[in-house]
């Protein structure tokens, strides 16, 4: 995975369209209704998603229509495994704690009520 994908994410707009075309392919005229901005600027952020490798585009007649590739976001989540079980590690002691101070929180109303 290249630094330049998430330089490409970085943009919010570029990010609008991803989701916009999250539930399948779109034309160019929906991606414009969705993202809310002209359509030479829809234009410039789906050529640079193109370059990038995130977005394919299938010509029919005068439309084009643009849908996701998977790749860029299967490498992605491939580098963000890397680092979950930092998290995740954190989130299994942080559950331990919780227990711990659960049942020291209910021992401590069993005396009270005795």
């Amino acid at each position: 995975m290249h630094i330049d994908t998430f330089q490409t994410l970085a943009d919010p707009t570029r990010r609008l369209i991803v989701e916009a075309l999250r539930g399948g392919e779109r034309p160019v005229n929906d991606l414009v209704d969705a993202v809310d901005i002209h359509q030479s600027g829809v234009s410039r952020h789906l050529r640079i998603l193109q370059e990038a490798g995130f977005v394919q585009v299938r010509p029919e007649g005068p439309q084009r229509f643009y849908s996701l590739k998977p790749e860029p976001f299967r490498e992605i989540d491939a580098w963000i495994a890397r680092y979950r079980s930092l998290w995740e590690a954190r989130l299994d002691r942080f559950a331990v704690a919780l227990v711990r101070k659960q049942k020291a929180r209910g021992a401590g109303r069993k005396e009270t009520t005795r």
